[in-house]
């Protein structure tokens, strides 16, 4: 009976980190998509990543938006062009799953441009939904 209950859990862990590698790989293709549509210069592409909702939040310096919208229009108002928009590069430092839906990601941002280069830090909350990642909550600093 041990011997079932060992082999039981092995199958299931292993079962469990092959998911997480998967998962994991998918959202870091989510991160990439959004930061390959903004170097293009097309936020409506960099918006992809996000779960199109009224319940998606967005923290940045002004405070906290509600809205795929609103978040997408506080993005167009903040980088009009691509030359405000600059080239991207993100630093992942962490991704931690906390259910097999759920997704915790620590990364840096860096922004360079031709006059500046500001840069900073970004939380995020992804969920799985419809089968795919989206980022349902951003602070970004």
């Amino acid at each position: 009976m041990k011997k079932i209950i060992f082999f039981l859990l092995v199958v299931l862990s292993t079962t469990a980190m092959a998911q997480n590698a998967q998962d994991r790989a998918a959202i870091l293709k989510v991160l990439e998509n959004q930061r390959q549509g903004w170097n293009k210069g097309d936020m409506d592409d960099y918006m992809q990543g996000y779960w199109k909702s009224d319940s998606l939040l967005f923290v940045g310096k002004n405070g906290p938006t509600y809205g795929w919208q609103k978040t997408l229009d506080n993005y167009k108002k903040g980088y009009p062009d691509k030359s405000a928009m600059g080239f991207l590069t993100f630093g992942i430092k962490k991704v931690e799953f906390l259910a097999k839906d759920k997704a915790f990601v620590l990364g840096s941002w860096n922004l360079k441009r031709e006059k500046d280069e500001p840069k900073g830090y970004f939380t995020l909350l992804l969920r799985k939904i419809d089968g795919e990642w989206k980022v349902v909550v951003d602070h970004s600093s």
